[in-house]
Parts: C-alpha cells; sequence; structure tokens
C-alpha cells in the first residue's frame, strides 16, 4: 500500500460532485482552512480539517506514512484538466501567427496553402520517435502548469498511415510519462490536400476504413470534427459523427469558431460530451444546449485572443444554465500556449466569469468535458489522487497574480511528480 498525508494546507478548494457543474452551480466552491487530505493507493481516502482528518487515521490505526507534506501556506487544489488541445505536431507556423497579428485572418492564410494543411505535411514527415519526443516536452510544460489530466487530438495526418503514427503516440505517451491523455480522433480536422475536390470520398474513407480499425485498436476514446465555414459541413459532420457513434466512440465537436453552421444544434442532437470554440453561438443554439445535461460548452479564450477574434459569451452560456469548461487549444496555429494563468485572466477579465466559475471550468467541468467527471476533477473520497499546490494561501492568488504561473507542487495518483 502507497499512502500520502497532506496536513496544515492554508486552504483546500474544490468544487464538489460527479457530474458536470451547471449555470450558478459553477459558482459553489467548498474551502477548507488547514486542510488535511489522505490519498491510499492513488485514491483519495479522508478530506476535511487536519485534526478531524488525523483523529479518523488514528482510529482506524492508520499511523504510517510514504510521505507527509506540510502544505502550511499554500493552496491545495484539484489538478487542472485541458479537455481541448492539439498538442501532438510537427510544423510551426510563426510567419503566419505574425502575419495574422500584423491584419491577415485565419481564412485567408488557408485558402493561401497555410493553416493546418501546413503542419499535415510537416507531421507526415516527421518520425514516431521525434512526435513522441516533442510530445514529451509539451507535456512537461503542461504539468508544470498544473495540468494533470489533458485531451490530445490527432489531425495532422490526414491520411491512414498519419492519423495512426499520432494515435500510436499517445498511446506510447500514456505509457512512460505521468499526466493521462483521453485521445480524440480528428480525422476531421480539415479536408486533405489529395481530397480538395473529393470531400465526400474523404468522409467515405474515414467510415468505412479509419474509424473501424481505430476501434479496433482501441487507439481513440473520442471522434471529434472541425464543423466551421471552409472545412466539413454540417451534412458531413452529421454523417461522420453518426457513424462514430454507432461504432461507440464518444463524441465532440469544433462548432460555431468561424462561421455559426449550427454546429452546437448537431452536437446536442447526437448527445455529444462537449461543442467547443462557440465563439459565433446563436441565442437559440444557447438554449438548446442549456437542456442538454451532459453536454459540456468548452470554451477556448486563448484562440479568440490570438485570433483577435471576439470571445465566446461565457456570461451568457452560465446565465442560461449551461454547463462551461475551459481549456487551453494548445496548437501551432491559433494557440500556441497551454498557459493555465492566461485562461484566467481572459476568462475573468474578458469573459466576466466568477474565479469561483473558473476553477470549477478548469477541473470538474473539464472532466465532465472527457466523461471522467466521476473520477477526477474534485477533491473528494473515491477521486483520483491528482492534486496541486499553489505558492499562495489562497485560490483567487492565480487571478490576483495575473499571469504568474503559482503552482509549487503536483501530486499525480497519490504522488509527487513535480515541485518547483
Amino acid at each position: 500500500m502507497k499512502n500520502l498525508l497532506i496536513l496544515h494546507a492554508s486552504q483546500i478548494a474544490t468544487p464538489t460532485g460527479n457530474s458536470i457543474k451547471h449555470g450558478r452551480e459553477m459558482d459553489q466552491i467548498k474551502c477548507i482552512s488547514d486542510g488535511a487530505i489522505y490519498v491510499e493507493n492513488g485514491t483519495i481516502k479522508e478530506v476535511g480539517k487536519t485534526n478531524d482528518v488525523v483523529e479518523k487515521l488514528k482510529k482506524n490505526n492508520i499511523n504510517k506514512f510514504d510521505q507527509i507534506i506540510n502544505a502550511a501556506g499554500s493552496a491545495v487544489l484539484p489538478g487542472f484538466i485541458d479537455s481541448h488541445t492539439h498538442f501532438l505536431f510537427s510544423g510551426y507556423r510563426l510567419e503566419e501567427f505574425c502575419e495574422r497579428v500584423g491584419g491577415s485572418t485565419y481564412m485567408k492564410i488557408m485558402e493561401n496553402g497555410g493553416g493546418i494543411q501546413a503542419t499535415v505535411d510537416e507531421t507526415r514527415k516527421a518520425s514516431f520517435t521525434k512526435l513522441r519526443d516533442s510530445g514529451m516536452q509539451r507535456l512537461n510544460e503542461m504539468l508544470q502548469q498544473g495540468i494533470t489530466t489533458v485531451e490530445g487530438k490527432s489531425g495532422y495526418g490526414l491520411d491512414e498511415k498519419n492519423e495512426m503514427k499520432q494515435l500510436e503516440v499517445f498511446r506510447e505517451l500514456n505509457l512512460i510519462q505521468p499526466v493521462d491523455i483521453s485521445v480524440t480522433y480528428l480525422g476531421a480536422h480539415a479536408i486533405p490536400r489529395e481530397y480538395q475536390d473529393k470531400a465526400d470520398d474523404y468522409v467515405d474513407l474515414m467510415i468505412s476504413k479509419l474509424l473501424p480499425k481505430i476501434k479496433r485498436e482501441e487507439l481513440a476514446e473520442f471522434v471529434d470534427v472541425f464543423c466551421d465555414k471552409g472545412v466539413f459541413d454540417l451534412k458531413r459532420a452529421e454523417q461522420l459523427l453518426k457513424a462514430a457513434k454507432k461504432l461507440g466512440f464518444k463524441l465532440k465537436m469544433h462548432a460555431d469558431e468561424i462561421a455559426n453552421l449550427n454546429g452546437v444544434s448537431l452536437a446536442a442532437k447526437l448527445d455529444a460530451v462537449s461543442a467547443d470554440h462557440l465563439i459565433k453561438i446563436s441565442p437559440e443554439e444557447i438554449k438548446e444546449l442549456s437542456k442538454k445535461e451532459n453536454t459540456v460548452a468548452t470554451l477556448l479564450p486563448c484562440t479568440a485572443f490570438c485570433l483577435k477574434e471576439n470571445f465566446a459569451p461565457a456570461r451568457d452560456l452560465i446565465d442560461s444554465n449551461c454547463g462551461v469548461a475551459l481549456a487551453s487549444d494548445y496548437n501551432p496555429g491559433s494557440s500556441f500556449t497551454c498557459s493555465i494563468p492566461l485562461i484566467i485572466a481572459l476568462a475573468t477579465f474578458e469573459m466576466k466569469m466568477t474565479m469561483n466559475e473558473v476553477l470549477t471550468a478548469l477541473t470538474l467541468n473539464g472532466a465532465a468535458a472527457l466523461d471522467l467527471a466521476n473520477k477526477k476533477g474534485t477533491l473528494e473520497p473515491g477521486k483520483v489522487g491528482d492534486i496541486i499546490f499553489l505558492k499562495y494561501p489562497d485560490f483567487r492568488y492565480l487571478l490576483y497574480n495575473t499571469g504568474g504561473n503559482l503552482v509549487s507542487k503536483v501530486i499525480k495518483n497519490g504522488e509527487l511528480v513535480y515541485e518547483s
């Protein structure tokens, strides 16, 4: 038995429960001063006031520990969950990023041969080892931000060989480093160059060959589609997602980012686990989403910021009783960052979310966006022991010390895996 005891935390701050928090529920955070957490074999067993937890352990004759951490002066939180990323790729896009900052647009760059296809070309050339090593570096960067679970999408291969290569790298990375990766197949990230005038044929290829193969080899849990102007229209998105659902995949959607194609309505109709981006979501779609108990609205403020777009209407979504998660969209084109501090600053200052809502969005609702809310996202008995420590005694310093990374320690499955 391996066990860990955390004592005298200045504050334990956590949402509670085993499912997505909607609307005003997102603002309900449990805070414990002089708190303690006992973790056994990777699972949280006790959480409460230090004296209460110590007395309970004594009564149960638990008095030997593999590690004891005195958390005095630190706020202790659930590990952050980044539920939307494209972190596995080769092919940076510095020049086009600077072009866009200078006034060009995402769609104009795509039309001129840049965008996703530029990274596809380089990812196809990259070896398995090169992708694995760069993926490892980015996961280490995430861990230092307090991210203990991340979603990783394929979508930079756009053919059988290279999509499988990305998915196989994810599988190896899950075995050799501490951050948990929830894997998503995103072959419908863009229409590849060789299928430019044959989009239907590409969708047929994914449905007839790639989806069954990925399911058979258990390489992905989710299937996603970029449903938007210039990529996959609503009809093709629905065709692909219905086929994926029939095979037993869970669904996610890039929806209403560049234009409104009613992608959120499709996500709601198909019971997708999440609908992501939502910059152009309509009031009608907000109403539809508010009625879906298990579809998370995942908002990506770093992308809107880097694209110089309006931010997704977080306040309208929350006030309409939707469940909102926040994620980085870490990718080489529109959001080359996994910065939790930047997400927090943008979500509060620009999107008018409260700090309590932000904490829920980055933990429990992030877990719900990966169908993991019954296992992760809170500090409660029965949950996985994924815990982060801050350099300050109150979680609101994440906002107050604007833009600073305050994570001092990271516990993963009950074991210390990072210390600043």
